[in-house]
C-alpha cells in the first residue's frame, strides 16, 4: 500500500549488541529474518514486514531506526516500541515504564 511508520531510538548498546537483541525480540515474535546486514536487519511475517537499521551517532550514542510496512498503531508499529523499551532496559535494568499523564 506504500505506507511506512518510522520509529527511532538513540541507545547507549553498541550496534553489535542492538542487533542481537533485535534477532532475539523479533524472533519471539515469529518474524523471519530476511536481511542480514552488518548494520540492518529485515524481519517478515504475519504481523507484517519491519526494516531495522543502527549507525553510530555522536560519540557513544548508536541511532536505531525502524520502519514498519503498516499504518498507525498496528501490532508491529506496537512492538517496535515494546522493542525500544528493551533496549532501555538492558541499558538500565532499572528501568521501570510509567505512564506519562
Amino acid at each position: 500500500n506504500g505506507n511506512t511508520v518510522k520509529h527511532f531510538y538513540r541507545s547507549q548498546l553498541p550496534p553489535a549488541e542492538v542487533l542481537e537483541l533485535a534477532d532475539r525480540f523479533f524472533a519471539a515474535l515469529e518474524l523471519d529474518r530476511t536481511l542480514n546486514a552488518q548494520r540492518a536487519r529485515a524481519y517478515a511475517g504475519p504481523l507484517g514486514t519491519l526494516k531495522l537499521a543502527v549507525n553510530k551517532e555522536g560519540g557513544h550514542y548508536t541511532y536505531v531506526s525502524i520502519e514498519t510496512d503498516q499504518m498507525g498503531e498496528s501490532r508491529l508499529d506496537r512492538n517496535a516500541k515494546r522493542f525500544f523499551v528493551e533496549l532501555k532496559r538492558t541499558e538500565d535494568p532499572a528501568y521501570r515504564l510509567a505512564a506519562a499523564y
